[in-house]
């Protein structure tokens, strides 16, 4: 790349990006990723949001701010080295369009009125007439009557010291997609690919709204208090997974219809992280890269579908498995499907980062995660259906909280290396929910413990069983494939066993995890892949997942029929203080 570039200050963002764009060369991979770290870092575009606001401001008859708790995602084009942006007006600034907002407004009027009337969606579309028109409609009815603006970001200064400087960027961040497990027909495939796009993280958005012909004060009310509920439901792309929810400056996001569960929660250790910084190093030949640390719903939502997954393919066909993972989660293949679940995360921060030195704590992340039906569901979806998936992930959220953590290092508990001469002076994660629910009380022993998630369990299979209609009998799984030295499917199947055990901790490990390192290395820094997992010749996850709950520690080994798997499982037991088996159930 140009090492002095002088783009033209009138450039469009996109003509921007095209410009600044890379030949060919040896080093292209790292090239996307420095193009998008050089936009984020150099753009500005304040004076241009100011002079927007302030046209909004004169022309519309009431404007308001919503802001977005995490980020937002609308329309949008491929630019250049195939990257996703989002809606840019013709000058390259990031907006909202008009569109937009009257087609956000207009949905929540025709849903409000369908249940308020009992009204089909067709009927309900027509007597929204008075207000946003109808061809079919009367003639004073045929053109809306109220004008919406294209709505722009407001240039704001970051509230915290990890929030975006949106007084510059108006909120543009970049942003990442890292679809790891992949469906090749009924095999899965374990593929990390990453890819870079632009969305707005944490913008606030000056709305509009004008009085047309015939709009009355009521009038502007009422659609206004449409729009505002609508763009609280979220709006854009990749809504059920945490992006394009806006509330207005200043309020809280109100329990919204369908939500059923909302659990503060704190993850130690290695943190969820979203994209990488990286910098060329010509006296290096090579890019430095920094991993930036984020609160993503996305990750939780990932996590959820991954365990909801494993748990069904040890009760489920392949097929029906990958259908109702499409139906719950959504899915692009082989059927486009919106999904029954929406994840939320609020408040979320990084409210330590990871440490740079010796002797500094873990780092640490908080946040409220919400889960809520989507409005698919909740307008599709039969009544006992839409308990079923309230009472599956209930439990199945309980579950992930207790057999592992979220992001880097999910498959181990946060744990100290003080010790070593380099970092990370920490590894792993420990997920710890923040509740004093009732229903979030663990059993002091590790019997109790054990009865305590097989209740879990059998209230997921409960529910999975109610929905997919199917005769599900946990008390005899399937086995979901062949298990060898080298080879096992993630699934809690016939092959699978969950046991929560109890013992001494060595190195600053708990017992659990000292155990699995002690038989897992083979000399210095390394470790045998199909115990461990490792990344040489291929990146392998770990067969053993651990959770450390302080008073025991839950353990997940996949393939557990075949060693090493099943020979650390026999050491564990061995030299526990106490062992009992969740699954297989009997």
């Amino acid at each position: 790349m140009d090492p002095t570039p002088r783009p033209d200050p009138t450039a469009g963002f996109i003509e921007y990006l095209r410009w600044m764009r890379a030949p060919l060369d040896a080093s292209k991979d790292g090239t996307k990723a420095e193009l998008a770290h050089q936009v984020e870092t150099t753009i500005n575009l304040g004076a241009r949001l100011k002079v927007l606001n302030e046209r909004t401001q004169r022309i519309a008859s009431d404007t308001f701010q919503v802001t977005c708790p995490w980020r937002i995602r609308v329309g949008g084009a491929k630019g250049p080295e195939s990257m996703l942006l989002p809606a840019f007006d013709p000058l390259g600034i990031p907006y909202i369009p008009s569109s937009t907002l009257c087609g956000v407004a207009r949905s929540q009027a025709i849903r409000e009125l369908m249940q308020e009337r009992n009204l089909s969606w067709e009927q309900a579309d027509k007597a929204v007439a008075p207000w946003f028109g109808h061809l079919q409609a009367d003639e004073k009815d045929r053109a809306g009557k109220v004008i919406f603006l294209d709505a722009y970001p407001v240039p704001t200064r970051p509230q915290r010291r990890e929030d975006p400087d949106n007084s510059k960027t108006g909120g543009l961040a970049v942003d990442i997609a890292n679809s790891i497990w992949k469906w090749n027909g009924k095999n899965l495939d374990y593929s990390p690919n990453p890819n870079l796009f632009f969305s707005l993280k944490q913008a606030t958005f000056l709305i509009g709204l004008r009085k047309g012909p015939g709009c009355t004060d009521e009038m502007l009310d009422q659609v206004k208090e449409w729009l505002i509920q609508g763009l609280e439901q979220g709006v854009g792309s990749q809504v059920n997974t945490g992006y394009g929810r806006l509330i207005p400056l200043g309020k809280s996001l109100d329990k919204s219809q369908g939500e059923f569960l909302r659990l503060p929660f704190e993850l130690k250790g290695q943190l969820i992280h979203g994209r990488q910084v990286v910098n060329w190093r010509p006296d290096k030949n090579r890019y430095d890269n920094r991993s930036i640390a984020e609160v993503r719903p996305v990750a939780f939502k990932n996590m959820l579908r991954y365990w909801f997954r494993t748990f069904a393919l040890g009760v489920l066909p392949v097929d029906q498995v990958q259908e109702w993972e499409g139906q719950l989660f959504g899915a692009i293949t082989p059927q486009q499907k919106h999904g029954w679940i929406h994840v939320d995360l609020l408040n979320g921060k990084v409210s330590r980062p990871e440490p740079n030195q010796r002797g500094e704590a873990a780092g640490q992340q908080e946040g409220i995660l919400i889960l809520s039906l989507s409005g698919e569901c909740q307008n599709y979806a039969s009544q006992e259906d839409q308990e079923a998936v309230e009472k599956l992930f209930t439990n199945l959220t309980w579950m992930m909280f207790h057999l592992g953590g979220v992001g880097q290092g999910a498959r181990r508990p946060c744990y100290s290396r003080q010790n070593r001469e380099r970092a990370p002076w920490w590894r792993g994660s420990t997920l710890i929910p923040r509740s004093e629910d009732a229903f979030w009380k663990l059993a002091e022993s590790v019997a109790g413990f054990q009865k305590l998630f097989q209740k879990r369990l059998g209230n997921f299979f409960d529910a999975l069983k109610t929905l997919t209609k199917q005769a599900i009998n946990p008390d005899s799984p399937r086995s979901a494939g062949q298990v060898q030295r080298d080879k096992w499917p993630q699934a809690v199947d016939a092959n699978c066993r969950i046991v929560v055990c109890s013992g001494e901790e060595d190195f600053n490990k708990p017992y659990a995890l000292a155990t699995l390192h002690r038989l897992g290395r083979q000399d210095e820094g390394r470790y045998d892949k199909f115990l461990c997992g490792g990344v040489q010749g291929g990146a392998l996850p770990s067969p053993v997942w651990i959770a450390d709950l302080g008073d025991y520690q839950v353990v997940t080994v996949f393939g557990a029929t075949a060693d090493p798997r099943k020979k650390y499982l026999e050491e564990l037991k061995k030299d526990a203080d106490d062992f009992q088996v969740i699954w297989p159930l009997r």
